[in-house]
C-alpha cells in the first residue's frame, strides 16, 4: 500500500484508468489526492502544469492522462494523436522534475512495440522495428514519454517509471460509436442491434488477429504494485496472459449481451497488428498476477454500458 499521507496528482483522473486508480486509492485510504478535471487542467498547457505543479507541488504523480481511440480513431486523427499525447508527456514528467516530483509512473501502451515483434513481445522489442501503421502517431508519443523518463532519471536522477499495458476494457469506458476500442466499439453495436432486432453484425476485418484484454482494475492494482515494488528505467509490460482472436471475443460480447444473430466480416476493414500479445515476465516474477478473467470483466463492462445507457 502507498503511504496515505503522500500527495499523488493523477492525470487523467476521469478517464476509464485514471478513475480506476483513483477509486483504488480511495478505498486504500488516501485522501490527499490531486484530480483535476480536464476543464480545470490542460496537461497540453505548459505554463498552466507548471503553475499547478508549483502550487500543489504533489510527492508523486501517475499518468494516465492520453488522447486514445481505436483504429479508426488513429487513422482519421493522426496529428492529434501525436501532437497531444507528446505535450501531456513532456510538460508532466518536465514540471514534475522542475517542482522535485520524487515518483512517477507514465502510462503507455504495448502498440510501442515494433508491428512484427517477437510473441509474446518483451520489453527488450522496443525500436527494434517498424511500428504498426495504424496507430503509429500515438505510439511514437508514447515511446517518446518511455525515453523522457529514462534519460530524466539518466541526467538528474528522477524515479520515474514507465509501464506498458495491454488492451484494457473496463467500467468507464469510451462507447462511441467510431472512436472507441474494441470491447466497447462490440458492446455497443451488438446491444444496439438486440434492441432494434438487426439480425446481423459486422466485426471490422477477418477476425483472425490475436489480442490480449485487461480488465482496468487490474490494471489499477498492477500500478499501484509497480509504484510500491519497480524502480528501474525501462519500462515495463502489463498483460493477462489471456489471448483471444477478435473473433473470439466478439462471440464473447454477443453471449455477454445476449445477441442471438448472425457475425459477418467487413473485411474492407483492417485487422491492424496480427498478434498483440505481451510477455508479464518480469511483473509477474515480481509477485503480480492479475484477478479478473476476460469473461467475468465482460459481464461487469456490460453492466456499466447499461447503466451509463439509462443515464444519457
Amino acid at each position: 500500500m502507498i503511504d496515505t499521507n503522500q500527495k499523488i496528482l493523477i492525470a487523467g483522473a476521469y478517464g476509464m484508468v485514471g478513475s480506476a486508480i483513483t477509486r483504488l486509492l480511495i478505498e486504500q485510504g488516501n485522501k490527499n489526492l490531486l484530480v483535476p478535471t480536464r476543464e480545470a487542467l490542460d496537461y497540453t498547457d505548459q505554463m498552466a502544469v507548471r503553475a499547478y505543479l508549483t502550487e500543489h507541488r504533489p510527492d508523486s504523480v501517475i499518468i494516465a492522462a492520453a488522447k486514445v481511440g481505436g483504429i479508426y480513431a488513429n487513422m482519421t486523427y493522426p496529428a492529434e494523436f501525436i501532437y497531444n499525447n507528446l505535450m501531456i508527456a513532456s510538460n508532466l514528467i518536465h514540471e514534475s522534475y522542475k517542482v522535485g516530483v520524487e515518483r512517477l509512473l507514465y502510462l503507455g501502451s504495448t502498440c510501442i512495440y515494433p508491428r512484427e515483434a517477437p510473441q509474446p513481445i518483451p520489453e527488450e522489442a522496443l525500436l527494434t522495428g517498424l511500428l504498426e501503421t495504424t496507430n503509429e502517431a500515438y505510439a511514437l508519443a508514447k515511446i517518446a514519454g518511455i525515453k523522457l523518463c529514462q534519460h530524466y532519471r539518466h541526467q538528474y536522477g528522477c524515479r520515474y517509471i514507465s509501464a506498458m499495458p495491454t488492451n484494457l476494457y473496463g467500467p468507464g469506458d469510451n462507447y462511441h460509436p467510431e472512436n472507441s476500442h474494441v470491447i466497447p466499439g462490440l458492446i455497443r453495436r451488438f446491444h444496439e442491434a438486440k434492441e432494434n432486432n438487426l439480425s446481423e453484425v459486422a466485426i471490422w476485418g477477418t477476425g483472425k488477429a490475436l489480442r490480449e484484454f485487461l480488465y482496468v482494475e487490474d490494471l489499477a492494482k498492477g500500478c499501484l504494485f509497480l509504484l510500491r515494488h519497480y524502480d528501474q528505467p525501462e519500462q515495463i509490460n502489463i498483460g493477462s496472459n489471456e489471448e483471444v482472436s477478435i473473433l473470439q471475443v466478439a462471440q464473447m460480447v454477443a453471449d455477454v449481451v445476449g445477441y442471438e444473430g448472425k457475425l459477418v466480416h467487413d473485411l474492407s476493414k483492417p485487422d491492424g497488428t496480427p498478434r498483440k500479445k505481451s510477455d508479464t515476465t518480469r511483473i509477474t516474477q515480481m509477485g503480480w498476477a492479475p484477478e479478473v478473467s476476460l469473461s467475468e470483466g465482460l459481464r461487469v463492462s456490460y453492466q456499466d454500458f447499461c447503466a451509463a445507457c439509462a443515464v444519457v
